[in-house]
């Protein structure tokens, strides 16, 4: 007599399925609020990057106004642009100190805060993430730069 042995079947228990699906779940729940703060950290290093430029910005174009002998508040010509200036560093003005340091929407959010202070902040959704640039407040003094912002407070 031939007795009919059941083929082993390959495929994944109940169980082996269950233990899966929970070690993926743990995995997420570790990964989600890292990824978040990946996400902060990166809007910080961003915005770390827009004050470097802001610097570099004014600090070239009151290079310029130098090395051509101009008065301190004639414009200077950066890149075929020209950037408004005053007691020797570029002014608020949205022609002026962005342009000087290459920063442009939809990359950032350009704020002319008032007369002597801009504002650059990360995005529309994070408008407290930012840094300031603050006009010099006499022809020989530099301007002035805030990070004060750049807290995970306000970025995240």
């Amino acid at each position: 007599m031939k007795t009919n042995k059941l083929k082993n079947n390959a495929g994944f228990t109940l169980i082996e399925l269950i233990v899966v699906i929970t070690i993926l779940g743990l995995l997420s729940a570790y990964a989600l609020p890292r990824f978040a703060a990946v996400q902060t950290e990166a809007r910080i290093a961003k915005m770390n990057g827009a004050l470097a430029s802001l610097k570099s910005g004014a600090a070239l174009a009151h290079a310029i106004q130098l090395t051509q002998q101009l008065a301190a508040t004639s414009p200077v010509t950066m890149e075929g642009s020209s950037i408004l200036m005053n007691d020797g560093y570029p002014t608020t003005d949205a022609t002026a100190i962005p342009v000087a340091a290459g920063l442009a929407s939809p990359d950032f959010v350009l704020v002319v805060t008032s007369s002597t202070v801009f504002t650059v902040s990360a995005d529309t959704n994070h408008p407290n993430c930012a840094v300031t640039y603050t006009v010099p407040a006499a022809l020989g003094s530099p301007p002035t730069y805030s990070s004060a912002g750049l807290i995970a407070a306000n970025c995240s």
